[in-house]
């Protein structure tokens, strides 16, 4: 896998990260690569920081990207093609190219312990992931998802959380199971 700026970013024991993965803690944006035609751009700084836990696994093709902080705890299970970024592209004016306009909405990210990151899931900017949390396939994080709970679609929502008590996961919104009668 490739890495960006290393001296930033830490591994714990024990883990393990597939093929083409890229981790980035990037500290200049634009970088030398690109220059604004007209000349007319101020180059952004960050310190950023990547933190990965004990025996957290990816499969392959996992991006990280972090401008601010990105902190994924132990035990966390990425499936393939996961992307996860605390700050994202400036697309505040929709008369210059996107790829000028800087690096706008950085908000730290943490994945929380033990959680499993589903196949093709995006997680954007200021997300906390709770401990032992599962985020479906194709997932589009946009806020938080609690500890101990199932997350899907796009934009995600909690649809299961895990009842202690009961020892047995319950529907989080109790019209699904209305809906799913409906559609079955």
């Amino acid at each position: 896998f490739e890495t960006g700026n290393p001296e930033r970013i830490s591994f714990g024991r024990d883990v393990k990260i597939g093929a083409n993965s890229v981790i980035k803690a990037t500290t200049r944006f634009p970088g030398s690569w690109l220059r604004h035609p007209d000349g007319d751009h101020v180059a952004q700084e960050f310190s950023p920081s990547i933190v990965f836990g004990d025996r957290v696994t990816a499969t392959w093709a996992l991006q990280v990207v972090a401008f601010q902080s990105v902190v994924i705890e132990d035990e966390v299970m990425f499936a393939g093609n996961v992307y996860v970024s605390d700050g994202q592209h400036g697309s505040s004016r929709g008369d210059v190219p996107y790829r000028y306009q800087g690096i706008e909405g950085v908000a730290p990210v943490r994945i929380g312990r033990g959680s499993w990151i589903g196949q093709n899931v995006v997680i954007l900017p200021g997300v906390t992931i709770g401990a032992n949390a599962v985020i479906g396939a194709n997932s589009v994080v946009t806020g938080d998802v609690p500890a101990n709970s199932v997350a899907v679609g796009a934009p995600a929502r909690t649809v299961r959380t895990w009842d202690a008590a009961a020892d047995e996961w319950r529907r989080s919104d109790p019209n699904d199971e209305k809906r799913e009668k409906v559609s079955r």
